[in-house]
């Protein structure tokens, strides 16, 4: 299967400009090539926003940039991973979704692990989900997530095959998400795809870019360096069955998650955590 890694710059609370930037990167996908899926970093469309701006900056789910998006990736005929800050009433969340061929939307994450920046902007989201996407299935993590090595392990045992990660990493601490990348991937037997930000953003912070595609061995198919590109790799799915021959770290773990696993109405499957557990 053939994937698009969108490393690409952004500016932070201009959506419009940063919709603009997305949609003309699906433009560019190689659908000749039979790309499937394209992954763009952590809230793409609105970059981060501040305390003091995040209510003009962030917008619903059915908001006209993500819209735009959906539009465009069915004009592409192929999947988007996109990340957006969005509105729900009076709360704000980091969010990504995968929109799928149709420009339909396959699935939503709203990031869990909220970095010091965060804190005061956005809400923590309260459940890890997957879907199923072309045979397969997939599930979301954001960033700051991947540092917590259960909130993958969540995904993982709800049978991902594929983990997505969205990233807005930043220097100087771009080796530990290469490092925790490949550590998710291994220890769960999933493919992992992360895609950072690079560039400049708000208050003189550099994103290192990085970003990769992992294997179930924690090999690294694909990686891109520091600066903009749009990155074009295969997934081998054959490498996700002999990951998985001998032995499943998943079935053998006796360390029990402590999550509650629900069904959701639109059919997916979520891992709900209980937030009475933290004081904030």
């Amino acid at each position: 299967m053939q994937v698009e890694l969108a490393q690409i710059t952004l500016i932070d609370s201009d959506v419009e400009h940063n919709t603009r930037k997305v949609i003309e990167t699906i433009g560019r996908a190689d659908r000749d090539g039979g790309t499937k899926l394209m992954v763009f970093p952590e809230t793409t469309l609105s970059g981060f926003p501040t305390r003091e701006n995040v209510a003009e900056v962030a917008q619903p789910i059915d908001g006209p940039a993500l819209i735009a998006v959906r539009h465009a990736a069915k004009r592409a005929g192929i999947s988007v991973a996109v990340g957006l800050a969005e509105r729900e009433g009076s709360r704000f969340y980091n969010t990504t979704v995968l929109v799928d061929e149709n420009g339909e939307i396959a699935l939503r994450y709203r990031k869990t692990h909220l970095w010091a920046t965060d804190v005061g902007v956005f809400t923590p989201g309260d459940r890890f989900t997957t879907c199923v996407w072309n045979g397969i299935t997939v599930g979301f993590l954001i960033c700051y997530d991947i540092e917590f090595p259960e909130t993958a392990r969540a995904v993982a045992s709800l049978d991902a095959d594929l983990l997505i990660v969205t990233n807005g990493n930043m220097a100087p601490f771009g080796v530990v998400h290469s490092r925790a990348i490949a550590a998710r991937a291994m220890e769960n037997q999933m493919f992992a795809l992360m895609v950072n930000r690079c560039g400049p953003g708000d208050d003189n912070l550099t994103f290192t870019g990085e970003s990769a595609l992992i294997d179930p061995f924690g090999e690294t198919v694909a990686t891109a360096g520091a600066d903009e590109t749009l990155l074009t790799t295969r997934i081998d799915w054959n490498r996700l069955e002999t990951s998985r021959e001998h032995y499943r770290y998943l079935h053998d773990a006796r360390v029990p998650l402590g999550l509650t696993r629900v069904d959701q109405e639109d059919g997916s499957r979520a891992l709900v955590i209980d937030e009475r557990r933290f004081s904030r």
